[in-house]
């Protein structure tokens, strides 16, 4: 199946690149590699704040960081020059989760962008990546995710 059709039987529509918030671009390509900046969890349209381990489940988290990848879904469609099949890796991806001293389900609330990744780009979706609670985020939103990409 190709990316498209995954994304189709998900039911997911890729939003527009979002305008960047401070001094840096969505996206950067050195090489076969893309480096995109890091996206916030949004509901509703703006910033979905939050902090685990007081505001927030990890289910709740879970959901948010599947909402990231979405985003990073389509900054990485407009970085691949409209075609998300130029994908040969998601090769990193790096997740901030703002999150209480005591909270260490970080990787959890990261699984639900990393199983969208695998789900849409099967074997190429498999990746390297490191997940950090953080005492804030930009915005006070919840997870804050950046990934690296090799592409064709």
């Amino acid at each position: 199946m190709s990316v498209y059709d995954q994304l189709h039987a998900l039911n997911i529509t890729l939003p527009p690149v979002a305008v960047p918030a401070a001094a840096y671009v969505p996206y950067v390509q050195s090489g076969n590699l893309l480096f995109l900046s890091g996206h916030i969890a949004r509901k509703d349209g703006k910033p979905w704040v939050g902090q685990l381990g007081k505001t927030m489940t990890t289910d709740e988290g879970r959901q948010a960081a599947r909402g990231v990848a979405i985003e990073l879904m389509g900054t990485l469609q407009v970085a691949c020059g409209g075609d998300l099949n130029r994908v040969r890796r998601i090769v990193k991806v790096m997740s901030l989760v703002n999150s209480t001293g005591d909270y260490t389900e970080q990787h959890l609330v990261t699984n639900g962008a990393s199983e969208l990744l695998g789900q849409v780009f099967g074997d190429a979706g498999k990746h390297a990546r490191s997940a950090f609670g953080v005492a804030q985020i930009p915005l006070g939103a919840c997870v804050e995710i950046e990934l690296i990409a090799e592409v064709g």
